[in-house]
């Protein structure tokens, strides 16, 4: 059987992307329409077979755009800090925070860190953008007794949590544990990330350490849209 007529048109495309810059505009459903000579709503399909192969990004009231995902490796032999994995990876993170409070630990965290179940805890919530992308939301959790009452401040100040740790809280961080699979995200982190429902997202689950004590210092739990991100996990040498 041979291709759908949407599907070659999706091949056309994805010829002329080849080798065109991350973040170049596309050309819009009325133009691919007018240039195949086919209705609007196969160039839709074919946009979307694009989005899907992940060679497009579509920004909502934007446009699209050439996709290129970066290769974000996950190891034991790198600090966990999302920053400085993203910069190795050739691009330029930012991140903007969404909230930052202090509460009580739930129970499956607070057994993660070693604390008892609703011991004070800072709360942080961060949107995080690759190359000026929105790309993913973290959620995480460091207890109180780990940063001073002044960490809402240095995380306005400086981005990466991982050094604030590091110059605040004097500790090393490095990844004790983690967990990488793909889900479905809550309709809450969706609406944030601009994803459609159903849609299934990377999600990081996370808790750091400190190398020199192997005190539990932060939980985190990372979603991330595939599109942006090819996560690879690195396992250490026996």
């Amino acid at each position: 059987m041979g291709k759908s007529r949407y599907a070659e048109i999706a091949d056309a495309i994805a010829g002329d992307l080849a080798g065109r810059r991350a973040g170049a505009r596309v050309a819009s459903e009325h133009e691919i329409a007018t240039r195949f000579g086919v209705s609007r709503g196969a160039a839709r399909a074919a946009m979307r077979e694009l989005e899907s192969r992940l060679l497009v990004r579509r920004v909502r009231g934007s446009g699209t755009f050439v996709n290129q995902p970066i290769d974000y490796v996950i190891s034991s032999r790198r600090p966990p800090s999302w920053h400085q994995t993203v910069r190795a990876a050739g691009a330029e993170p930012r991140s903007v925070v969404r909230e930052i409070r202090t509460a009580g630990l739930p129970a499956d965290l607070a057994a993660r860190l070693q604390r008892p179940c609703g011991s004070a805890a800072h709360l942080l919530v961060r949107q995080g953008y690759i190359n000026d992308l929105l790309c993913g939301l973290t959620t995480e959790w460091i207890p109180a007794d780990i940063l001073p009452a002044a960490a809402d401040v240095a995380v306005h100040a400086v981005e990466s949590v991982d050094l604030i740790l590091r110059q605040m809280a004097q500790v090393e961080p490095v990844r004790a544990w983690c967990r990488v699979s793909m889900d479905l995200p809550p309709p809450e982190v969706a609406h944030v990330l601009e994803v459609e429902s159903g849609r299934q997202l990377w999600l990081v689950e996370s808790l750091s350490a400190d190398a020199r004590t192997g005190r539990p210092v932060m939980c985190s739990n990372s979603w991330s849209r595939p599109e942006m991100v090819r996560m690879i996990v690195e396992m250490s040498e026996p």
